[in-house]
């Protein structure tokens, strides 16, 4: 058969956020990430299958782990609201032109027959 149903190497990294010694600013950070990752208590679980053997899910694990922790070290540029191209905007027009035509269409014709 295939070996991922014949071995166990599947890896399950679970690291606590709150029981860590990471800065406070990346706890901060993590924990107000939206990520399935992430459960309510704080603690991070990473499954890691991909490979044949358990140091090797084991080592990919990790390495995502830090990616994640890396994520947040960069602070987030704020967005800054520019106006909308030209071209969003004849977009828009053209897309409320569309629908107020096909409405037009489903009206009703009103036809008197004597």
């Amino acid at each position: 058969g295939q070996n991922v149903n014949k071995v166990s190497t599947a890896i399950h990294l679970q690291f606590d956020i709150r029981a860590s010694s990471l800065p406070p600013f990346y706890k901060e950070e993590l924990l107000k990430l939206r990520d399935h990752r992430i459960s309510a208590d704080g603690v991070i679980t990473i499954k890691a299958q991909q490979h044949r053997t358990q140091e090797r899910n084991r080592e990919d694990a990790l390495e995502r782990l830090r990616l994640l922790i890396q994520s947040v070290a960069i602070p987030r540029k704020k967005r800054r609201a520019t106006k909308p191209t030209k071209g969003s905007q004849n977009r828009r027009i053209e897309s409320k032109k569309k629908q107020g035509r096909l409405k037009t269409l489903r009206k009703t014709l009103d036809k008197k027959v004597d």
